[in-house]
């Protein structure tokens, strides 16, 4: 419990009418949440706007509330606020609410269009083997040191986000790696938190569905590193052109990472198999578990986090070289099966440039590359072609399929991913619905030593349809077939 008063601190108030000292007893933004005592929090969303259930909060017992515009009829059991920008007003109130949490914990931000799951596992992991106590939000799952929490979105909302927060401060945790969407920025998700370091991955085409142009998309990833503070760290993979932009106006400590320019942390590709990476990275010729050239930024962007952290190098490389990446992350499936089977999350046309490029790179010429695609529905329609165009450039043989529809008709989909390939392209395609026929088939006609990717859905284990999740996991199903077939 607080009073109203202390919970408003640094709110940009515009006006209030009521008892600013009432005890409040929780806090939400959902009026179907509301409990008697709480603070409802009206806030304009994608889907809603919870400007309209103020009356209805108000009767399931809300004692004030907090919003852009005074409701036509008020009451006088409540107390009303309104404010400049309720989204950000709810992420200062959650964080004063629950007595700032972040500032009690080494919270480090990661962003970008690919890598950020892969680079806040390996970070949760490596100081988990350094022997702290750790915390992590990310697409994949919630995590309090040993303890997993069901992710439902990359970066959770403000509540959700400090009542996690101090959930990991009752276990004792000294750090959380947080994946920072760039939803999350735009939509004030992380307003009043206290990063005391942000990464930077890369960005490409993605969610323009969202922010309708790229230029949006650059503005609300670069957000993360405007609020840092002159003690906090800010480091970018100087090698992606916008790197050095996500500096810009930044009061933070700027580092960089890079394979080919020069950066603080730099590092070199020595070998890159399906074995492993070796790198030189600070004159030292290390072997790595992860596979491909986007993780060798992964490895560096976390290396040079942890040196910012003010963790041993050696330590970090010796710990580093022994790891495995994140769930469904270019993840072989049955090493040793007469084919090569692989599963990657890769969802946008960077991603999945990134694990054929590296395919192409181990195969010895004779090899087929059968790739399963699909695109996700109710998103940015506008990289379904370029998808399928990438899928055709790097494969052998394409089979599309339906990945999360969503809302939309799968076929419908699978259209327009086809205006993205040409005539000499189009005889190399196949077109299967079914996503786990689509994957049988793949293995029908796989040869020995071919290569099987299943892309798009990495760690997920279900298949939304219509609004509904259905059980689908692509490892599982893609194990189940090897079998089948290595008979």
């Amino acid at each position: 419990m607080a009073e109203l008063k202390d919970i408003l601190y640094r709110v940009h108030i515009t006006s209030t009418s009521g008892d600013m000292n009432v005890d409040v007893k929780g806090i939400a933004f959902d009026s179907r949440k509301v409990q008697p005592g709480f603070l409802f929090i009206a806030v304009k969303g994608t889907q809603s706007d919870g400007h309209k259930f103020i009356e209805k909060a108000i009767a399931d017992g809300a004692v004030a509330v907090v919003g852009e515009k005074l409701p036509e009829v008020m009451s006088d059991k409540s107390t009303y606020v309104t404010v400049k920008d309720s989204a950000k007003a709810l992420g200062i109130v959650a964080a004063n609410f629950y007595g700032n949490p972040s500032s009690k914990i080494k919270l480090i931000g990661v962003t970008g269009t690919n890598g950020k799951t892969t680079v806040a596992t390996l970070l949760f992991k490596l100081f988990t083997y350094l022997g702290y106590r750790c915390g992590m939000l990310s697409t994949v799952v919630n995590k309090i040191v040993d303890k997993e929490i069901v992710a439902t979105h990359t970066t959770p909302d403000p509540i959700q986000i400090n009542e996690l927060l101090v959930e990991m401060l009752k276990e004792n945790c000294t750090h959380c790696f947080m994946e920072v969407s760039s939803h999350a920025v735009a939509q004030s998700r992380i307003e009043g938190l206290n990063f005391i370091g942000a990464i930077f991955t890369n960005i490409t085409h993605d969610h323009l569905d969202y922010h309708r142009t790229f230029e949006s998309y650059i503005r609300a990833k670069k957000g993360l590193f405007d609020g840092l503070s002159a003690s906090a760290f800010a480091l970018v993979n100087v090698d992606d052109k916008r790197g050095m932009v996500m500096l810009q106006n930044s009061k933070a400590k700027k580092q960089t990472y890079g394979l080919k320019k020069m950066a603080d942390f730099k590092g070199k590709i020595i070998t890159n198999s399906i074995e492993g990476l070796e790198l030189e990275i600070a004159e030292r010729n290390v072997w790595f578990k992860l596979i491909g050239d986007f993780n060798a930024y992964n490895l560096l962007a976390v290396y040079g986090a942890a040196c910012l952290l003010e963790e041993d190098p050696e330590s970090v490389l010796l710990k580093l070289s022994a790891m495995t990446g994140a769930s469904g992350r270019f993840e072989l499936i049955m090493p040793g099966s007469k084919f090569t089977a692989i599963v990657d999350y890769a969802h946008t046309p960077d991603a999945l440039k990134n694990v054929l490029e590296t395919i192409e790179h181990f195969r010895s010429g004779n090899e087929q590359v059968i790739a399963v695609v699909g695109c996700g529905g109710d998103r940015d329609r506008t990289k379904r072609p370029l998808m399928a165009a990438i899928a055709c450039k790097y494969s052998t043989k394409v089979i599309f399929t339906s990945d999360n529809p969503r809302s939309e008709d799968p076929m419908e989909i699978i259209r327009e991913m086809q205006t993205g390939v040409g005539p000499t392209d189009a005889k190399k395609t196949l077109v299967m619905v079914d996503r786990e026929e689509a994957i049988k088939t793949a293995c029908m006609m796989a040869k020995e030593k071919d290569i099987i990717l299943v892309a798009g859905k990495g760690h997920e284990n279900y298949q939304e349809i219509k609004g509904v999740k259905h059980p689908f996991d692509d490892k599982e199903v893609l194990t189940r077939m090897l079998k089948m077939f290595s008979n």
